[in-house]
């Protein structure tokens, strides 16, 4: 149980006993607030809810926490948990949390308690790469959020299936099929994924040097969408190999997938065609009869209001041309079949054949699986791809599924890009000294997630003074992730090479140890730990030992937050935090040296933190090793 959920079921019984003995109404959307203070002298937990009240109770704030102080010491579950509350100017309510309490029967617990309702099913689609290249590292970023994003749902409950969309008849897959066709490279490389890499860097070269060559382009697209012409099957090859080693690549850092969901199944099994007609039905969508739209169909804004181009590079304008006037689909527009397919919506369904152990592929000659029909569906793309995201929901709209609408979930985080130093040292011109600069994969600049986790297994292995335990690899794997995650989500990255090998601070390597330093710890005490301890009083808790323990205590806390806010650097700024007090409660408070009484204390404390740090690290995705 989350301590925040006793204080506001408590508060929730006070401010009803508070309104009805006063006879005034109760604000509406009046939302109870509880923070953790920042220092020990104001309690564990406080909110400022007295605060809020004041216009509606017509009283001065602190009248107002002193009267909630009165009923809140009455409450039986606040006696079970607080030994003390006190009001604190201008109004605040602090709550004194009793440890002893606590140890014996409200400690964190690294198992999700099952409500026996059924679980809530979400759909989480990432990764997504075009499957034409190797994977760099901004791709990294996206599968690293979303893989974890499905750990932390799962651990609070939910069903969770994972879709990497495969986008075989764009325009980047095209190009690739071009430039393999028109261009020439004859150098060695070590994966498929680097030669393709290669080669769509210079058929971008040769499109500006050879205009009509992006005709090409064009005929490729036709005979992609086609299907079953020469070109047609050399694109199913060269996006099944790249997309083969993109798994591979990404099962290095622990993230894998339930279905792969190709795009050119939306078209051939009937699902866009399904999803046309259902978008015929509604007034925003209509065929352009004049003007440079002239023949396409276009998904009108709500107002009616709007223009739009005909191009992918037209998505932020108000309306969207999801048809073109020569039949081809836009993305978006495949993108909303896909979406009424993940609700459930459609009517009609995908076939699947195994792909790899594990993983279903949409196949038109595979069979039926109870796939989709999600509750919630959630998407991680950056943030250019804010308004495609709009339009998908606006459709959903528009068809009057609504509640389908509200449940989806745009995740959009920040794109990766390179310092100055790490951009000069691929060769970019860096005269004008930015701040940053854009990776490009149409001119073959960026950092291939498989050569940085080779460069930071060669840090890792430098630095080791002992091989014990885990791999290099692996402890590379996990610090390469943990960097990744630990950025706010609308933060640009700024990837600096030098930077993104550190070992030490706030980094994964820095989790691990800590965790391995508890394990160890707890190993050395060889006998097993009583199930109860004589907790040690209040007054008694040394410092660094108090504020561990109020820290695990905020993990359900954190735990939920994360859920909420679909936000994975929030469980990165925990660990970072717990593992610092943990690491300052060792080095000041013997453990194994201390009297017989105080030892068993912070045994139980250490064995506290770690079953709290596994949690949180399995949460992440990042290795829980008892040796380094």
């Amino acid at each position: 149980m989350k301590i925040s959920d006793v204080i506001v079921g408590a508060v929730e019984s006070a401010l009803n006993e508070l309104f009805q003995a006063t006879g005034l109404q109760r604000p509406e959307g009046l939302k109870i607030g509880i923070e953790h203070p920042n220092y020990m002298t104001f309690g564990d937990y406080s909110t400022n809810i007295a605060m809020l009240l004041a216009k509606a109770l017509r009283k001065p704030p602190a009248a107002i926490a002193s009267d909630l102080k009165d009923i809140l010491e009455r409450d039986a579950s606040i006696q079970a948990l607080f030994y003390k509350i006190e009001v604190a100017p201008p109004g605040f309510i602090n709550l004194y949390v009793d440890w002893k309490k606590w140890a014996y029967g409200y400690e964190t617990r690294t198992t999700a308690q099952s409500s026996g309702q059924p679980r809530k099913k979400v759909l989480i689609e990432h990764t997504s790469i075009n499957p034409n290249k190797s994977a760099h590292i901004g791709h990294l970023r996206n599968s690293c959020i979303g893989d974890t994003l499905a750990r932390l749902l799962k651990r609070t409950g939910y069903q969770v299936e994972v879709h990497n969309y495969i986008d075989d008849l764009g325009n980047q897959l095209a190009d690739t099929v071009v430039g393999m066709l028109h261009t020439s490279t004859e150098q060695s490389f070590a994966r498929f994924g680097d030669f393709c890499w290669e080669t769509y860097a210079k058929v971008n070269k040769a499109y500006k040097e050879i205009p009509a060559l992006q005709n090409e382009r064009a005929a490729v697209l036709h005979e992609l969408e086609k299907g079953n012409t020469n070109i047609a099957w050399m694109g199913l090859l060269v996006a099944e190999r790249i997309v083969r080693e993109h798994l591979e690549e990404m099962k290095q850092f622990g993230i894998d997938y339930d279905v792969l969901v190709w795009e050119s199944s939306i078209v051939r099994e009937g699902l866009w065609s399904r999803a046309f007609d259902m978008l015929q039905t509604t007034a925003r969508f209509q065929q352009e009869t004049d003007g440079k739209l002239a023949g396409c169909w276009v998904l009108r804004q709500p107002n009616g209001e709007g223009d739009s181009g005909t191009g992918e590079g037209a998505d932020y304008q108000a309306d969207k041309v999801l048809v073109r006037s020569n039949g081809i689909l836009t993305y978006t527009a495949k993108d909303i079949a896909y979406h009424l397919w993940k609700f459930g919506l459609l009517g009609t369904d995908f076939r699947y054949k195994k792909f790899a152990d594990k993983l279903w592929s949409t196949h038109p000659e595979g069979t039926s699986r109870k796939i989709g029909h999600a509750d919630l569906v959630i998407n991680v793309i950056d943030y250019r791809q804010e308004y495609p995201q709009a339009m998908v929901k606006q459709a959903l709209q528009a068809l009057g599924f609504h509640e389908q609408a509200e449940q989806l979930r745009h995740v959009s985080y920040g794109v990766v890009s390179l310092s100055r130093e790490t951009a000069a040292g691929l060769g970019v011109d860096t005269t004008e000294e930015k701040h940053s600069y854009p990776m490009s994969g149409r001119q073959g600049i960026g950092i291939k997630a498989a050569d940085f986790l080779d460069r930071m297994e060669q840090v890792i292995e430098a630095k080791r003074s002992r091989k014990a335990g885990l791999s290099s690899r692996t402890i590379a794997a996990a610090a390469i992730r943990y960097y990744l995650l630990r950025f706010h989500l609308q933060t640009e990255v700024v990837f600096d090479l030098n930077q993104a090998t550190e070992v030490s601070g706030n980094t994964g390597v820095y989790m691990l140890y800590s965790y391995a330093r508890a394990c160890s710890i707890l190993d050395k005490a060889k006998a097993g730990l009583p199930e109860q301890i004589e907790m040690k009083g209040f007054d008694e808790l040394d410092p660094q030992e108090y504020s561990l323990m109020r820290y695990i205590a905020y993990w359900p806390e954190t735990l939920e937050a994360a859920k909420e806010e679909l936000a994975p650097n929030i469980l990165c700024s925990y660990v970072h935090e717990l593992a610092t007090l943990f690491n300052h409660f060792y080095a000041s408070c013997p453990i194994l040296k201390a009297e017989q009484h105080t030892m068993l204390f912070r045994l139980w404390l250490t064995q506290r933190f770690q079953e709290t740090l596994h949690d949180a690290l399995q949460v992440l995705g990042l290795p829980t090793p008892k040796r380094m």
